[in-house]
Order: C-alpha cells, then sequence, then structure tokens
C-alpha cells in the first residue's frame, strides 16, 4: 500500500462518518461548527482522502453531533475504536517489518504472535440491534471450546436481519479478543469470494494478486495450517455451487458463519449447523420500534407502534425503513405512516427512506427481486416467478398446494412460464409436478415456506413479499391474475365441505384475493367464488355471517353492476335464504317478495331465476306460519314448472316435493305421505334410485308417514333409507347424520325413548367431529339427546347448557333458541315446579309475539305451554279459558281439521274436566273421537288417545258406555 493511501480501516471509519452526517441531515457548516474542523478537512474525511484516523476527541464530536440516540452513538464509538487500534497496528508492522511481540490491548493479555487482522469491511452493528433466540443458537453451537460446530449456516427470507446477526457476532468475537483474523466476504457470486480470498491471502499469505485461484489455495491452505483462531463470514450466499471448493477447512480454531436465503440441503450435514432466522416477535417488533422512534413518537401512540409492526408483518428490514421514513419526513407519526402503507395507491417504493439504514442494500421494493430472478432459473426453468405471482394474491397464512396446482393454475403458467432465453421454446404445458418443483425452488430461495406435510396451509408468504411481487405487475397481468386465482381456489372447493378446516382456509384466501384485488372480481361481472365463499359460511353453521356477508355483495354489486344485474338480482336472492337460515323467516319472505317483483320486470314470468325466486318466498311464507299458504303457492308453482319446464325436470319434481311438504304442515299427514308415495315413483322412474333427490324423498314419505301415525314404520324407512345413503353419500355427509337424526326420533317416537338417546348420544359425537361444536346441526342434536334423556330422567341441566351456547351461537331472537327455552320450561315443569315451568313459558310467549307474530305455529304451541302449565300449578279454570282462546285462534288461522286444532280441542276438553265439569268433558271427547276417526283414522295414536280419555271422564261423570251428554 502506498505511503500516502488511507488503510482499509481509515477509509472504512471515513465511511462510518460520512454516513452518520448523511443520515442526521447536518449541513458542512453545523458539522465544522460542532466538531471544531474546516470545510476542506470536512470534505477530505467524507471522500476518505485522509492517510490517518481523525484525532478521537475530534471523532468523538463528529459521532454525538450525528447519531440519534446515546446507544448508537456508544455503538459507532466501538466500532471506530476497532478500527482505530487495526489501523495502528497495520501501520506499525509496516515500519518494522514484522515487529516485537504484539500485546493484545482488547484483552489486556500478553501474545506472542501477529497482531489480529480484519480483512473485508465488517457492517456496523445495527443501532437498536435486537438480541434474539438466534444469537443464543450461535453461541450455543461452538459452546465446546470453538469446536462443536465449525460452520454455521443463517438462513432465512430476505430482510429478517441475518447480516446484522452475523456482524453483531463478528463484532462480539473481535471485541472479546476470541479471533486473530476476522474475515468478512460478501458471497454474492463466486467471483466475489474468489476476490475477497484473493484479497486476504495477499495480507497473511503474501500471495499474488494476479492469479485468484492460486491466491484464494494459498489462503485455504493458511488457514489449514495457522495455528491463529479465524472467523470467516461469508454474507449473502447466493447460490452453494459458488462454494465448490472454496470452502474454508474445518480447523478446530476456525469457524466459519455464512448468511443465505438458500435452504439447500448441501448447506447442513459435514459439521454445518443451520439456523433458521424468521422474523422478529411481536415483542421484538414493539421494542425495536419504540427505540427508534424514542423522541418522535408519543407515549400515547404505543398501540399504534405495535399496529404498525403487525402492518410490517414483524419483517425487521421492514420497520427499520419504516422507522427511518418517519425520522426523515420529520412531521409523521405511526399512524401516519400506517394510513400511507395501508393506501394501496403508495407502492412500497414510495415508503422507503432517502437513505437506507443499518448497511441494508436494498429497499423493501427490491428485497427479493434478486431471489425472484434465481428462483426462475432453477429447474423447472422460469416457473417460479409467475406462481409465486399466484400465490401473491392469496392468504399469506396459509395456501393449500392443490390450488396453486389445480388446473387453472396449470394453465396460467402455461401461458406465463419466463423464458430462459428469447428463442426458448416450452414442448409441453406444465404439469402438476413442474408446479410442485416450482414451489421447492421458491421454499429453497426463502421466498415462500412449502411445507407439503400440512396440505390445507402448505404455502406460505410474508405479507410485504406479496405485496413487492403484485406491484410490479402490469393492470391487464394483474387482472388475469385476480380472475386465474379466483378459478383456482373454485376448482378444489368441495361441494360438500367434510372438512371445515379446508373450508375456512379457502375462504380466508378469498377474502384475501378480495381485499388486495378487487377490482378484476368484478370485471365483467362477479366471480362465482365470492358466491362460493358466502354460502360456505353458511353451510358451515356460520349462518349469521352468511348474511352479512351477502348483504355486502348485495350492496356493492348494486353500486359495482346496477340494480338489474343478474348478479345483484343474485345476491339478493341469497341474502334472502341467508335470513331465513339465520333465524328471520318474515325477513327473508319480505325480501324474496320484493325481489319477485323486480325479476318479473327484468327477467319475465318463465324465466328460471323468476320461478326459483316463487319457490323461495313460498317456502318462506310457510316457514312464518302460513303452511296453507305456502302450499297453494308451491301448487301454482307447478302448474308453471309443467307447463314451462315439463314434468321430469328436476326444478318440477323439487316443486312437488314441497308442495307436499306444507300440505303436510297444513294439517294432512295422510295427503303429505300419498304425494310423496307418487312422488317417489317418478323419480324412481326419472332419476334412479341412488339420486339424491330420490334419497331425499325417501326421507320425506317416511318422515310424514310418521305423522300420519306410523311412527314403527317411519322408523323402518329410516333404517332402510340409512343403509342406502351410507352407501351412495358415506357416514360423515351432512345428509347422511340427517337420516340417523330423524331414524332416532323415529325409534323414539315408537317407544324406545333409550334407544333414541343412545342414538343421539352417538350422532352428536359424529356431528362435533365433523361439524364442529357451534353448527345449528350439532345444536339440534343436543337439544333431541336432551329431550330423550328427559323422557327417562332430567334433562334440564343439559337444556340450560345448550341455551347458553345458543345464546351465544345464534342470538336470544332465533327460532332454535326460542325452542330450546320453551323445552327448558317443560323440563323444569315435568320436574315439579309447574309455578316456574308457566313464568318461564310466560316469558317466552311475550318473545315470541314479538319475533315471530301471534299466528306463527311455534307462538300457538307455546300459548298451549302456558295453559297446560297454568293448569298444572292449580289453576284449572285459567287454563280452559286459555285453551279456549287459543281453540279460536286455532280454528281461523290453522282450520277445523288441522292435527293442531284437534290437540288444542283435545286440550280444552281436558281441563273442563279438570276445573269440575266432568260431563262437558265427556261431551268435548266425544265430538274430538269422531273428527279425529274422520280425519286420522281408527288407528291413529291420537285416535286411540282420546278412546282412552273418553272412557276416562265418562267414568268420572259418571256416565254409562250408553249415555250421551
Amino acid at each position: 500500500m502506498p505511503a500516502n493511501a488511507p488503510s482499509l480501516a481509515v477509509r472504512e471509519i471515513c465511511a462510518i462518518l460520512r454516513r452518520l452526517r448523511d443520515n442526521a441531515g447536518l449541513t458542512d457548516k453545523q458539522l465544522a461548527e460542532q466538531c471544531g474542523y474546516g470545510i476542506s478537512q470536512l470534505n477530505a474525511i467524507r471522500n476518505a482522502k485522509v492517510v490517518n484516523p481523525p484525532p478521537n476527541e475530534k471523532i468523538e464530536k463528529w459521532v454525538r453531533a450525528c447519531a440519534t440516540n446515546d446507544g448508537a452513538a456508544t455503538f459507532a464509538l466501538a466500532e471506530i475504536r476497532d478500527l482505530v487500534a487495526l489501523h495502528e497496528g497495520q501501520r506499525d508492522l509496516e515500519k518494522i517489518g514484522g515487529g516485537p511481540p504484539y500485546r493484545d490491548t482488547r484483552t489486556g493479555a500478553g501474545k506472542e504472535s501477529a497482531p489480529p487482522r480484519r480483512v473485508g469491511v465488517v457492517p456496523r452493528r445495527a443501532a437498536r440491534f435486537q438480541y434474539r433466540a438466534a444469537a443464543d443458537l450461535l453461541k450455543e453451537a461452538v459452546g465446546d471450546g470453538g469446536t462443536a460446530v465449525l460452520c454455521q449456516v443463517l438462513a432465512g427470507m430476505g430482510g429478517v436481519g441475518k447480516t446484522q446477526l452475523a456482524a453483531d457476532y463478528a463484532h462480539q468475537a473481535w471485541d472479546t479478543g476470541s479471533v486473530d483474523l476476522l474475515m468478512w466476504v460478501t458471497a454474492a457470486s463466486r467471483d466475489a469470494i474468489q476476490t475477497a480470498y484473493t484479497a486476504a491471502a495477499a495480507e497473511v499469505a503474501g500471495a499474488d494478486r494476479s492469479d485468484p485461484a492460486a491466491a484464494a489455495a494459498a489462503l485455504l491452505a493458511w488457514l489449514v495450517s495457522t495455528d491463529r483462531r479465524w472467523l470467516i463470514v461469508l454474507d449473502d450466499l447466493a447460490d452453494p455451487d459458488d462454494l465448490i471448493g472454496l470452502w474454508p477447512p474445518d480447523r478446530p480454531g476456525g469457524r466459519v458463519l455464512v448468511t443465505t436465503r438458500r435452504q439447500d440441503d448441501a448447506l447442513t450435514g459435514d459439521r454445518r449447523r443451520r439456523v433458521d432466522v424468521g422474523l422478529f416477535t411481536p415483542p421484538e417488533a414493539t421494542a425495536y420500534l419504540t427505540a427508534a422512534l424514542a423522541g418522535h413518537s408519543q407515549p400515547s401512540e404505543t398501540a399504534e407502534i405495535a399496529g404498525l409492526a403487525e402492518d410490517l408483518g414483524y419483517l425487521p428490514l421492514a420497520l427499520a425503513q419504516a422507522a427511518a421514513y418517519i425520522i426523515d419526513s420529520r412531521h409523521l407519526d405511526c399512524a401516519a405512516y400506517r394510513s400511507r402503507l395501508a393506501d394501496r395507491t403508495r407502492t412500497l417504493a414510495n415508503l422507503a427512506p432517502h437513505s437506507l439504514p443499518d448497511d441494508y442494500r436494498f429497499a423493501m421494493a427490491a428485497a427479493w427481486s434478486l431471489s425472484i430472478e434465481r428462483a426462475n432459473q432453477c429447474r423447472p426453468v422460469g416457473l417460479a416467478g409467475p406462481l409465486l405471482e399466484l400465490a401473491a394474491v392469496l392468504d399469506p397464512n396459509g395456501i393449500p398446494a392443490t390450488v396453486l396446482t389445480s388446473a387453472p393454475a396449470l394453465a396460467y403458467l402455461t401461458d406465463h412460464r419466463v423464458p430462459a432465453d428469447q428463442t426458448a421454446v416450452h414442448p409441453r404445458p406444465v404439469d402438476v409436478g413442474d408446479a410442485r418443483d416450482a414451489l421447492a425452488c421458491l421454499h429453497l430461495l426463502s421466498l415462500v415456506d412449502y411445507t407439503p406435510a400440512s396440505p390445507h396451509q402448505a404455502v406460505r408468504v410474508h405479507q410485504l413479499i406479496q405485496r413487492a411481487v403484485r406491484e410490479t405487475l402490469p393492470e391487464n397481468r394483474a387482472n388475469v391474475l385476480a380472475r386465474t386465482a379466483g378459478d383456482a381456489l373454485l376448482a378444489v372447493w368441495p361441494e360438500v365441505e367434510r372438512d371445515t378446516t379446508l373450508g375456512q382456509v379457502l375462504r380466508a384466501n378469498t377474502d384475501t384475493l378480495h381485499t388486495v384485488a378487487p377490482d378484476p372480481l368484478w370485471q365483467p361481472d362477479l366471480h362465482p367464488v365470492l358466491f362460493r365463499a358466502a354460502t360456505s359460511l353458511g353451510n358451515t353453521g356460520l349462518v349469521l355471517a352468511a348474511a352479512d356477508r351477502y348483504h355486502h355483495l348485495a350492496t356493492t354489486a348494486a353500486q359495482r353492476l346496477g340494480p338489474d344485474h343478474p348478479n345483484t338480482l343474485a345476491t339478493r336472492g341469497n341474502l334472502a335464504y341467508w335470513r331465513g337460515e339465520a333465524g328471520d323467516p318474515a325477513g327473508a319472505a319480505a325480501a324474496a317478495d320484493e325481489l319477485l317483483a323486480d325479476r318479473l320486470r327484468v327477467l319475465g314470468p318463465d324465466h328460471p331465476d323468476t320461478l326459483i325466486t316463487r319457490h323461495n318466498l313460498a317456502w318462506w311464507r310457510g316457514q312464518v306460519g302460513d303452511a296453507a299458504g305456502a302450499a297453494a303457492a308451491f301448487e301454482q308453482l307447478l302448474a308453471d314448472h309443467l307447463r314451462v319446464l315439463g314434468p321430469d325436470h328436476p326444478e318440477t319434481l323439487t316443486t312437488r316435493n314441497n308442495r307436499a311438504f306444507w300440505q303436510g304442515r297444513a294439517g294432512n299427514a295422510a295427503g303429505a305421505a300419498g304425494a310423496f308415495e307418487a312422488l317417489l315413483a317418478h323419480q324412481l322412474r326419472v332419476l334412479g334410485p341412488d339420486h339424491p333427490h330420490t334419497l331425499t324423498t325417501r326421507n320425506n314419505l317416511a318422515s310424514w308417514r310418521g305423522q300420519a301415525g306410523d311412527a314403527a314404520g317411519a322408523a323402518a324407512a329410516f333404517e332402510a333409507l340409512l343403509a342406502d345413503r351410507l352407501r351412495v353419500l358415506g357416514p360423515d355427509h351432512p345428509h347422511t347424520l340427517t337420516t340417523r337424526s330423524n331414524l332416532a326420533r323415529w325409534r323414539g317416537q315408537a317407544g324406545d325413548a333409550a334407544g333414541a338417546a343412545a342414538a343421539f348420544e352417538a350422532l352428536l359425537a359424529d356431528r362435533l367431529r365433523v361439524l364442529g361444536p357451534d353448527h345449528p346441526d350439532t345444536l339440534l342434536a343436543r337439544n333431541h339427546l336432551a329431550y330423550w334423556r328427559g323422557q327417562a330422567g332430567d334433562a334440564a341441566g343439559a337444556f340450560e347448557e345448550l341455551l347458553a351456547d345458543q345464546l351465544r351461537v345464534l342470538g336470544p331472537d332465533h327460532p332454535h333458541t326460542l325452542t330450546t327455552r320453551g323445552n327448558l320450561a317443560r323440563w323444569r315443569g315435568q320436574a315439579g315446579d309447574a309455578a316456574g315451568a308457566a313464568a318461564a313459558t310466560e316469558a317466552l310467549l311475550a318473545d315470541q309475539l314479538r319475533v315471530l307474530g301471534p299466528d306463527h305455529p311455534d307462538t300457538q304451541l307455546t300459548r298451549n305451554n302456558l295453559a297446560h302449565w297454568w293448569g298444572e300449578a292449580g289453576d284449572a279454570a285459567g287454563a280452559a279459558a286459555a285453551f279456549e282462546q287459543l281453540l279460536a285462534d286455532s280454528l281461523r288461522v290453522l282450520g277445523p281439521d288441522h292435527p293442531d286444532t284437534l290437540i288444542t280441542r283435545n286440550n280444552l276438553a281436558r281441563w273442563w274436566g279438570e276445573a269440575g265439569d266432568a260431563a262437558g268433558a265427556a261431551a268435548a271427547f266425544e265430538a274430538l273421537l269422531a273428527d279425529r276417526l274422520r280425519v286420522l283414522g281408527p288407528d291413529h295414536p291420537h285416535t286411540l288417545a282420546t278412546r282412552g280419555n273418553l272412557a276416562r271422564w265418562r267414568e268420572r261423570a259418571g256416565l254409562s258406555g250408553n249415555d250421551r251428554s
């Protein structure tokens, strides 16, 4: 080195001082005044035109003037002192040609050897270095006197702070005097490694700089033979192959530390240990930002600091640059920066500080571009980039691998494969194996985490990598990408969601896609994946969430597509449906009525969507309580379906099914059973025995046979149906589980209460496993189990637990919640507390009148129960009066032959007798028997019960069997 040239140490000192001055934003005049330097001297230092370091007192003034806090000043001064000592040792060695024995001034220990050397520029310590678990791992790896693990590899995605950890480790090794040679190599390429090795070989072994290969070999030979302690840091290794023949040797006194984004197997084994470096933990990220923004934020910003750390995904690179941006702006705070970050019109490049802190080489926007380029060069060539584009619009917390290997994804990869060169031709479409190999490439470069063993969340990508990738895409490419991602999600979405975890993950991915790319999913129309995700919520049991989601979609569709667009009308139809499922049948009916008017106007009376709306309106009218009106509406709809679609169309058959159902609910159970029997014969001919609609009709036929009085026949029919549903649909299909529920119920109705309870207990276990504890069907199974247990003992406790969960999941006004309150009141009465049962039933009636209205069947049932418990509590006359009022309303709403009207007449007759009019009770039962014989037939359980009641009250009235009252 020429005598008038600055040493490497002096150049590094000048670089540190220059960075401090630039970061502080001081003018030359301001800095000269604080340091006692002239402007020309400042320029000489800044441009490394000085041979010797500045005096210590002036260095300290410079650092104190420029450092942002005492911690930063301490780190900078310690680093400069090391460099000053290195410079002086080098100059002494040059003067005396080797010199006398060197005393290590850092430790005070005498050591008969050449002075310690540093080769290469070690990055300074981060201004607010966060001590992390990875640092402990580095220490533990060499806990056996430095010989336990000779080579350690810090691996992780770009921006997690691998270089900072390595620099801190190197500084500690140097400061404690534990190494005699510290060598820092920027390992971006094989040429860069050889160049660094050549420089080091020239210094320590006197090698010739003109022959890099020979110099590198000389260095490696020196490292093998020397008894000096050395540490070589290979920073940012781009390709493990670049170290073939250049790995430092395994020596007891030598250590190697590699930082890399690669996760190749070649980097582990052979006494090498990989230390994975991840993101900051939330406390680490918050502590870092708090320290970085000390003096620039208010105590009230504690929550904003934590929020900013979360917004940035706890990535050290992003946190450092955000802090620098806020500080440099002079007027921003965390809340304002978060607002800018959330603004999708601003790119990450717009949010980078003018000067990068902590020796980072890249801003966030560019931090991963080189890794993406390298991944595209991996086999299969050109697929990693477009595959990362697909992952960039999906959920960062987990993407099923099947989504990225689906047919739409493979088509996108085929169309957008990056050619190896302009003339490259890819002879075949991309297949699943290619896509999986590309995922492995992205994993190797730490651009994604790919864990095939977790198939539902096999691929994870940091949110800022995703954003950086999205911001490079032209608008037309971004639009195609978003629609393709939606197609890919739909392609793997199961028609029946048996796996609730998969459904949750697919919904999360759809939500992310809609958040980051909303416009393409609405152009030219609403992408079907948005419908699928909303419906999935309801099918999973989250009926309130499904209704809320469809409300948002309907509002957005009206704004984006117009009120008469088919997608807008479709979202309104789904919104009405899920409102009803969420417990608001009246609201569903009203919404369907409004939608029908618009579909008649826009589409005409015979359009399939208009007919579907009429179908839904009729259904929800029935659910509101107008069973007869629903049956009449389905009758009219059936005539139009026969005219427009024909007798064999699935919609026509469905309408026949619903007409029969509401015919039964209107009181004609035998007629419903007959209609279902005729429908079943038609479906067997048209659809075959295993078609889902055929099986559904068998379910309904069995149910209405039971309602018509044949409980044993219903149980037998459900047993046969269950065998077929197990064969066709499998044990976990919702229809199979429903069939098990119906079989258990009719077994109980046929007299086997204990068998029904046992069956519901087994069913509940499977519904918990398949659907989860909060699904409405699971809650319903708990209701049935409590009921049938109650037939043999105490069910009040079970109903109380169920009610608490229904209040939490469904809310207080849901029909299922109200039903459970009724059951709880009933079992209190059965347990002997008739007065308590009456009070609970009276409170329930008030809520049902408010929610369901006075004519709803559930309201009328509660009026029936309230009258009963008044009687059981001792007020027989009050009970009779209440039943008399209820009978008038039943005759008006349901008609004289409805089973519920007949039940009310039965109860009224009983309480007339209990109130003292045994003769009147007998007369009423005699009249009721005649009507039940006509409506239900002689063998129906209710007819038989009426015969018994008539005999009992005749006896109590003192009448003979031939007497007539």
